[in-house]
């Protein structure tokens, strides 16, 4: 692991709010994403880092900034931050230790910084890049167990869990930044009836995820191997891979979900590069009597350090509940670290058979739930295949989700002796479906 004088806990921001306990944004933090003043039609969505309730205009402090990140950030298409991921991660520590020093109390870059402050409460976001391919991994064993549990009672897991990354290629074409409004989908829907119907989804789901953003991609017929995977990584997101449940159910043999997934998927705006998750590695292991990965997926920096603590919460806000100006109630909560497989080893299942990243690409970790119970994360497990209502404190209940629900994920780190960091939020709201006529 490298930690360095960014990591300090003990390092303070002229920038208030960042120095707030609570706050996601601290200066060891500084994710990056695109954003543009809400309402401002007119404005195309540029660079900008998060340091407490503000934003910095990457391109408004470029006198503050190393030449290379400003080059690096000029080459970006309008929107994009594909050019400047692709230059990799020693570029990204230059802004990182740049801004560290530039907003730091007492720093004399303050006067060519302040003026490039936006407020977040002023802010709307897209998002950070062009994704060109999205994949969506399965590594929460938890929850594969759980679902499992459901449809295979006696055998929940298939053979090739615990040795193969399971995943599967989508679509990138509708995700979304936080804030996405999107309508239940329509689907062919199989009960008890001979023929299928189409009709709108009755078995809403979200699905608590982590999403991985590539950095610099691969030459075709190459393969990253495990020691360099993270170099290809920008940092990590929230992701919420909405699922309509009983379109699957039709759907899902043999090849896998397809309506059931491809209307929508929330990622949270900020990026949490790498660097500022040093401090939360964590070991990663195996339960004993599990197979030992593959040597193309093994490493020792892997097994020492190669997991993330990451606490994962769900939120949960009913249109009565907005209604009433109630906050959104917590539906659960689980960890990163739980995951059965690691990033680095997502990458480099992805690229043994000689697959080509790109810059901007996506991974979705698969939804992570707890080894506990409440702990699922989806309301497919908390609710037991919708035998099971979750009953909320106004007294409403949810076996899936109904029209006008705002799901909101959140998730930060936290460890002695460290400052702790969060995502912001990933807030996503289902609206009423279109006539299937």
């Amino acid at each position: 692991m490298t930690l360095d004088a960014t990591h300090d806990a003990a390092l303070t921001s002229w920038v208030e709010s960042a120095n707030a306990a609570d706050t996601d944004f601290p200066i060891q933090n500084l994710p990056i994403g695109m954003f543009r003043r809400r309402g401002s039609d007119a404005e195309t969505f540029r660079p900008g880092v998060a340091i407490g309730n503000r934003i910095v205009d990457l391109n408004a402090a470029a006198a503050a900034l190393p030449t290379s990140v400003n080059r690096a950030l000029a080459a970006c298409a309008p929107g994009e931050l594909n050019a400047y991921m692709a230059e990799g991660r020693a570029l990204h520590r230059e802004l990182r230790v740049a801004l560290s020093e530039g907003l730091s109390a007492g720093s004399e870059a303050r006067e060519r910084i302040e003026p490039a402050l936006v407020a977040q409460a002023e802010a709307e976001y897209a998002v950070p890049c062009r994704i060109g391919d999205y994949t969506d991994f399965y590594t929460g064993i938890h929850h594969a167990t759980t679902v499992g549990k459901l449809f295979r009672p006696d055998n929940p897991l298939l053979p090739n869990y615990k040795w193969v990354p399971i995943g599967y290629h989508g679509r990138s074409s509708s995700i979304g930044a936080t804030g996405q409004r999107f309508l239940r989908p329509l689907g062919q829907l199989k009960s008890g009836a001979d023929a299928p119907q189409l009709g709108p989804s009755q078995r809403m789901d979200y699905e608590l995820e982590v999403g991985i953003f590539v950095s610099r991609g691969n030459p075709p017929g190459s393969r990253i191997a495990m020691e360099h995977a993270e170099d290809h990584v920008m940092g990590l997101v929230l992701l919420n891979d909405w699922s309509a449940r009983d379109v699957q159910a039709w759907e899902y043999q043999p090849l896998g979900p397809f309506l059931s997934k491809n209307f929508a998927t929330t990622i949270s705006p900020w990026i949490v590069t790498l660097d500022a998750l040093e401090p939360f590695r964590a070991p990663w292991t195996r339960p004993d009597g599990d197979p030992q990965p593959l040597p193309y997926l093994d490493s020792a920096a892997n097994r020492a350090h190669g997991a993330f603590d990451i606490v994962l919460e769900v939120w949960l806000q009913t249109d009565a509940m907005l209604a009433a100006g109630h906050a959104p109630v917590r539906l659960t909560s689980a960890n990163f670290r739980d995951a059965y497989w690691t990033v680095a080893q997502m990458v480099a299942h992805h690229t043994v058979g000689g697959c080509n990243l790109q810059s901007g690409d996506l991974f979705g970790s698969g939804t992570q739930s707890g080894p506990e119970a409440g702990q699922g994360g989806s309301l497919l497990e908390l609710s037991s295949g919708g035998r099971e209502p979750v009953v909320l404190p106004n007294g409403e209940r949810r076996t899936f989700l109904q029209d006008g629900d705002t799901i909101v994920l959140r998730a930060h780190c936290r460890r002695d002796g460290c400052r702790r960091i969060g995502f912001g939020d990933c807030a996503g709201t289902l609206m009423p479906a279109l006539a299937a006529g």
